[in-house]
């Protein structure tokens, strides 16, 4: 008789496929439990490696940036970025569900799009993240999200010196200001969670305690006077290094956008103005250095110029001749552009052209707006240069020039990164724009102007700090004409005059008139208190000693 397999009991073939589904089950969680914990515990290189064919952005390591006194302007920190693996993750709609509970500005469609594409190994989250926004992320355990270390930059001092520092893009990478010089000069390392801590730092001329007393006593001045906006430089005469520059509104470079937008409208380096009358200086040491006149030499300013069809008066008429010095002080357009007419136009040019105000110049913080000349640059505009209109500079460019005709003779070109044993313009000393004699007499005037009754700089002077001074009120052209009502208010000034070290230019941009001010909007009643403000608190921060 044929031999029968023993019958099962009833049951036993459903526990039997049970017991086997059971295992396979537990045997896949098993296989997909390790592959989870391998990929959570896996480096960030070796995931740049498995997704190598995914193209990626790329962070970068930037050195710190410090003012001159070591005082940090700019870092970096570690930060944390999210990305996502599409092919892992298991359920996106879900992940993009709790992250939107998180995150609240999230592209939710976006999301869900990039997502859904299991063909890339490799979406950008967010970036930047707070600590506590990753752990946040972290804590929720969804498959296919992980992290990168990367470096954000941070600046400790928030939005000061924002247009000089400008700022960085999502990579990293500078935008604008020194930071884009960095990458320049300097350059910077991409990075994939490592961090250089022992890259040198740049240090920059700035002075923290100057730069904050300039934003501080501009902020103030554009409310007081409902001004719409405002720039202040303070220029080292023999070095040209710049203790502090300021443009109000004000650029933020922790928000690389809203820094890029602000940077291209700072009003110190990228526009360029008519200076009204602070150009006198220039046309007096002109023709002091060319020997047409001296201090003492009489000019009739009695009755106003015709120059083709412009008509040139003085704002306050003197009734009589003035000496140079007394054009100086009183700040005739009459007497400037009659000097100027006893100069020429070639002789003219060639002196602004020395002092490097008809070429384009180039600072670490960036190009420099190019001065707009008259042309032609005939009679008439010889005669309106002459104080300042038909001619229009950067005043950061101006400020150097200003630095020759103070400082002994000699062209310096702004430097903002601190270097020793330098000359910035190249020159060498024996190859002046004016001679000692002349900046001599220069300074004195500037002096003569904030000291003596009638001077438009009174409200400019500072005790135990010898400022001297230049106004200029400069209305702003439209629509083909000069409106009165519409002004730049500008005031140079160097300190200490008797051993001149430091030069400020402040410009006021269509300051409005106040109680305050006795309805004037002139630059002695705006720029010029800002000037005396400035250089009251920068002074002992410089270790300026008062006389």
């Amino acid at each position: 008789m044929r031999e029968r397999w023993p019958r099962r009991p009833p049951g036993a073939a459903s526990a039997v496929r049970a017991l086997w589904i059971a295992t396979t089950i537990a045997v896949a969680f098993l296989v997909i439990g390790g592959q989870l914990l391998r990929l959570a515990a896996m480096k960030p290189e070796s995931l740049r490696l498995q997704v190598a064919s995914e193209p990626v952005a790329e962070s970068h390591s930037r050195p710190d940036i410090v003012d001159r006194n070591g005082r940090l302007l700019a870092t970096d920190l570690e930060g944390h970025s999210l990305y996502a693996d599409p092919a892992l993750v298991l359920d996106r709609d879900l992940v993009v569900e709790r992250l939107a509970g998180i995150l609240a500005d999230i592209d939710v469609a976006g999301l869900k799009r990039q997502l859904a594409d299991r063909s890339r190994r490799f979406v950008w989250v967010r970036r930047g993240l707070t600590p506590g926004l990753a752990q946040r992320i972290h804590d929720l355990g969804l498959p296919g999200l992980g992290f990168r270390r990367e470096p954000i930059r941070t600046y400790p001092a928030g939005r000061l010196a924002g247009h000089v520092l400008g700022g960085v893009s999502i990579d990293n990478r500078g935008l604008s200001g020194l930071e884009r010089h960095i990458d320049e000069v300097f350059g910077v390392e991409p990075t994939l969670g490592t961090f250089d801590a022992n890259r040198p730092q740049v240090r920059t001329t700035i002075d923290i305690g100057v730069q904050h007393s300039i934003e501080e006593e501009l902020a103030a001045a554009v409310a007081r006077h409902s001004a719409a906006g405002a720039s202040a430089v303070i220029l080292d005469v023999e070095s040209g290094e710049v203790l502090g520059a300021a443009s109000l509104p004000e650029a933020n470079p922790a928000r690389p956008a809203e820094a890029q937008e602000a940077f291209r409208i700072d009003r110190l380096r990228t526009a360029t103005y008519e200076l009204g009358s602070i150009f006198k200086t220039v046309t007096i040491a002109m023709a002091l250095e060319l020997g047409i006149v001296s201090p003492d030499t009489i000019v009739d300013v009695r009755v106003p110029l015709r120059v083709g069809r412009f008509l040139i008066r003085d704002l306050h008429p003197a009734g009589r001749p003035l000496t140079v010095r007394e054009v100086f002080i009183r700040s005739s357009n009459i007497g400037a552009g009659r000097i100027a007419l006893a100069t020429g136009v070639e002789r003219q040019r060639a002196f602004l052209q020395r002092l490097g105000l008809t070429e384009p110049m180039r600072t670490e913080a960036g190009p420099v707006a190019p001065p707009q000349l008259p042309n032609p640059w005939g009679t008439s505009a010889l005669v309106t240069v002459s104080y300042g209109h038909g001619i229009a500079v950067a005043p950061l460019q101006f400020a150097a020039a200003a630095a020759a005709l103070v400082n002994g003779g000699y062209r310096v070109t702004p430097t903002f990164i601190v270097r020793s044993g330098y000359l910035a313009s190249g020159l060498s000393p024996t190859d002046p724009v004016i001679a000692p004699e002349t900046s001599a007499t220069i300074r004195g005037l500037l002096r003569r102007n904030v000291t003596q009754p009638g001077g438009s700089g009174r409200r400019a002077d500072v005790a135990g700090y010898e400022v001297g001074g230049k106004t200029g009120t400069a209305e702003i052209a439209a629509n083909g004409s000069y409106q009165e009502t519409a002004v730049v208010a500008s005031f140079l000034a160097v300190f200490p005059t008797s051993a001149p070290r430091y030069l400020l230019l402040v410009t006021i941009q269509e300051p409005r008139p106040s109680a305050e001010t006795q309805g004037e909007i002139t630059a002695g009643h705006t720029a010029a208190p800002v000037a005396a403000k400035i250089i009251a608190r920068a002074g002992p921060l410089l270790g300026l000693a008062t006389h």
